[in-house]
């Protein structure tokens, strides 16, 4: 089996309304399930920076695959609790890798 190719990314910025942040973090928890089930996401994190501020970085072989999980069960969440639990959208930007290292 030979490495796996991640060329793009996406980052993405998710401020919680206060009232929610644990709600947020339980929810982006439970969303690795969700990116196993993603053939085309090559890698998944979801991280918290702060007390309401969390982020998502995902990895993709290339354009079809990050559509692909731009249009998935993921971002379909993400956008539902962006309606009640965020304080503003997320804030998705596509990336370029320039390097990778992975155990």
């Amino acid at each position: 089996m030979g490495a796996t190719t991640m060329n793009i990314g996406l980052l993405a910025r998710i401020e919680a309304k206060p009232e929610y942040a644990d709600q947020v973090e339980t929810m982006l928890r439970e969303a690795v399930r969700l990116a196993n089930e993603e053939a085309h996401t090559t890698a998944w994190f979801a991280f918290r920076e702060n007390a309401t501020t969390f982020g998502v970085f995902d990895t993709f072989e290339n354009e079809e695959g990050r559509a692909g999980h731009l249009g998935g069960k993921i971002a379909a969440t993400l956008m539902e609790a962006a309606q009640t639990m965020l304080s503003s959208a997320p804030d998705i930007r596509p990336v370029d890798l320039l390097g990778v290292k992975l155990p």
